[in-house]
């Protein structure tokens, strides 16, 4: 499956954005869907994720009630909806799928996308 992650861009502190991803090529929901962001000079995190049917959802303690998952499987899409951005929020962010139960955390996922930046000014 190929992911095609967009919508970053520059967004003042508190503000909001929502990213996409859109899958091509097999179908979304037969994947756990997870986000990852990297900002400069640190390691790659996990985000959160959501499980095929978007019933169940994990979150980052960084993020949680901030940041939202949800999927349109019938569009083959993935969102991330980020309220209340702050400069620390700033990174990269991928998003990615994988086959199985969905779990926090990044082990797995074989299937990445090429990354949207986001930049939270203060």
């Amino acid at each position: 499956v190929q992911l095609q992650a967009s919508g970053g861009g520059l967004v003042q502190a508190g503000g909001s954005l929502r990213l996409s991803c859109a899958a091509s090529g097999r179908t979304l929901s037969r994947y756990v869907m997870g986000w990852f962001r990297q900002a400069p000079g640190n390691e790659r995190e996990f985000v959160g994720s959501i499980s095929q049917s978007g019933v169940t959802t994990y979150y980052a303690d960084s993020v949680k009630g901030r940041f939202t998952i949800s999927r349109d499987n019938a569009k083959n899409t993935v969102y991330l909806q980020m309220n209340s951005l702050k400069p620390e929020d700033t990174a990269v962010y991928y998003c990615a799928a994988r086959p199985g139960v969905v779990s926090a955390g990044e082990r797995g996922y074989d299937y990445w996308g090429q990354g949207t930046l986001v930049t939270v000014s203060s």
